[in-house]
C-alpha cells in the first residue's frame, strides 16, 4: 500500500514536471521566436536602400575621359539640391582615397545623399580607382587650369541630371579643391549657389610649401628636439625621430656615417662639421633650398606625385586670397577647418575670413575644429592622422547646406558640444 502511494506520487510528480517542462519550452520557443524576429528585423533595417547610384563617364575634351559616380536619394523624383565634390592635390580618385583606406568623398556623398542631396564625384584626369595612374601622359601634363576646367565640365553634367534642381547647386572643394571651387563659382555665377571650402588654401603653392617644408619642421625642432633650448639639435636624434622624419620626407638631413657609428650632417650643410645641427644656420638653409627648387623641377621618366607642369602652373596663379572677394555676394560660402591641420594650417582659413569681412561678403561662415587635422580626423599639431571624418563635421556641413538650399528655414547651428569635437562658429 505504501509502495502504491509512493508510486502514485512519483507518477504525478513526473507528469507535473513534464507539464512544466512543456510550458517552459513553449514559452522559451515563443520568446526565442520573438528575439530572432526582432534580430531579423533589425538586420533587415540596415539593408534598406536609401541611396541609388549612377555611373557616368565625363568627357574632359581632347580625347580625355574620366569616370564619375552620381549618388541620389532612393525615394522621390526630385528635383533635389546637388553638390559637386572637387578633390585635393595629388593622385586623387573620386573617393579621395587616402592612407589607411580613408575615403572622405565617399563618406561625404553617403551622408548628404541619405539626407536628400544628389552628389557627384569624379576621378581626376589620368587617375583611376584607388588613386592609380591610368594615363601617365594625361596625368603628367595636367595643369591647374585644366583641373579647374574639369570641375566645370563635371558641374555641367551635374546640372543636367533630371533629378537635380539647377538653382540649388553647391561646389565643395577640399585642399587644392578650395582653390578651384571659388574660381568655378566666379566664372559660373548663375549656376553656383553655394561654395564649401574644407582644409582651406588662401595663399599660393610656394607659401604652402614653405609652411610645410620649412616653418613646421623648424618649429618642431625648436619645441621638441632642442631640449637645451640652445638652438642646436642632435643629428642622430633628428634622424631617428619618426615625426621629424615624416615632416622632411625625401628632404632628408643627408647624413653621413663615420666609422659606422657617428652621424654627421653632409658637409655642404654642416658648416662646423660636428654632430649637432644649428637650427637656424644649418637646418633652415637646407629646407629653404628644397622649397626654392620646386619651380625648377624637371620632368623625369615618370611623374608620380608633384608633376613639374602642375607645379609651374600653380606658381603662375594669383592666390585665392586675392580673388575670393570676386565671388558673387549672392553666393554663400562655408569654410570648415581643422585647427591641427599641418597641410593647410588654420591661419589660411583666418586669412580668407578676414578678406571676406573686408569685402563685405554678405553670407559666409567659418567653423574651426580643435584637434582635427587635414581630413577632419583627430590629429596632433605636428602630424596628420588618417581616419573617418568626424560626425560633428558632417552634421555641421549638412546643417549649413540644408539652411542654404531651401530645405529649411532653420538657422545654422553646430552639433558639437565640448572637448575635441567642439566647433567654433562665426556667422557673418
Amino acid at each position: 500500500m505504501v509502495y502504491g502511494i509512493i508510486t502514485l506520487v512519483k507518477t504525478r510528480s513526473i507528469a507535473l514536471s513534464l507539464a512544466l517542462l512543456l510550458i517552459a519550452t513553449f514559452a522559451l520557443s515563443c520568446l526565442s521566436t520573438g528575439i530572432f524576429k526582432q534580430q531579423d528585423e533589425a538586420l533587415a533595417q540596415r539593408y534598406i536602400q536609401t541611396i541609388k547610384y549612377r555611373n557616368l563617364i565625363i568627357d574632359l575634351g581632347n580625347g580625355v575621359k574620366t569616370n564619375a559616380q552620381l549618388t541620389l536619394p532612393a525615394v522621390g523624383k526630385g528635383p533635389f539640391p546637388a553638390v559637386l565634390l572637387v578633390h585635393g592635390s595629388g593622385r586623387t580618385d573620386m573617393n579621395e582615397t587616402a592612407p589607411m583606406n580613408v575615403k572622405p568623398f565617399w563618406q561625404i556623398s553617403q551622408y548628404l545623399t541619405e539626407r536628400g542631396f544628389v552628389v557627384l564625384r569624379y576621378d581626376k584626369r589620368g587617375i583611376g580607382a584607388n588613386h592609380i595612374i591610368s594615363d601617365s601622359n594625361v596625368w603628367g601634363n595636367a595643369t591647374f587650369n585644366e583641373l579647374k576646367q574639369d570641375a566645370e565640365k563635371a558641374l555641367a553634367i551635374l546640372i543636367n541630371q533630371p533629378e537635380v534642381d539647377p538653382n540649388k547647386i553647391t561646389v565643395l572643394g577640399h585642399s587644392e579643391g578650395t582653390m578651384i571651387a571659388p574660381r568655378v563659382a566666379i566664372d559660373n555665377t548663375t549656376k553656383v549657389k553655394n561654395v564649401v571650402l574644407m582644409g582651406t588654401v588662401a595663399q599660393n603653392l610656394g607659401d604652402i610649401q614653405y609652411l610645410q617644408v620649412v616653418s613646421i619642421p623648424l618649429l618642431y625642432a625648436e619645441k621638441v628636439l632642442d631640449h637645451n633650448h640652445d638652438g642646436m639639435l642632435s643629428v642622430s636624434e633628428a634622424n631617428e625621430n619618426p615625426v621629424f622624419s615624416g615632416m622632411v620626407g625625401n628632404f632628408t638631413l643627408l647624413l653621413e656615417t663615420t666609422n659606422g657609428t657617428t652621424h654627421q650632417l653632409n658637409p655642404k650643410y654642416n658648416t662646423d662639421k660636428d654632430a649637432y645641427i644649428s637650427i637656424n644656420n644649418e637646418l633652415k638653409p637646407k629646407l629653404v633650398a628644397q622649397v626654392d627648387s620646386l619651380p625648377a623641377i624637371t620632368l623625369g621618366k615618370k611623374c608620380t606625385s608633384a608633376c613639374p607642369i602642375w607645379v609651374r602652373s600653380h606658381f603662375a596663379l594669383e592666390p585665392t586670397l586675392s580673388i575670393i572677394g570676386n565671388v558673387s555676394p549672392k553666393t554663400s560660402i562655408l569654410i570648415l577647418q581643422g585647427e591641427n591641420d599641418t597641410q593647410t594650417p588654420v591661419q589660411q582659413a583666418f586669412l580668407l575670413q578676414q578678406t571676406l569681412i573686408d569685402k563685405r561678403h554678405a553670407d559666409h561662415t567659418l567653423i574651426t575644429y580643435p584637434n582635427l587635422g587635414h581630413v577632419f580626423y583627430p590629429s596632433s599639431e605636428w602630424k596628420t592622422a588618417f581616419g573617418s571624418i568626424q560626425q560633428s563635421v558632417l552634421a555641421d556641413l549638412y546643417s549649413w547646406l540644408e539652411a542654404h538650399s531651401g530645405l529649411s528655414r532653420s538657422s545654422v547651428t553646430t552639433t558639437s558640444t565640448t572637448g575635441a569635437n567642439t566647433s567654433s562658429l562665426i556667422q557673418i
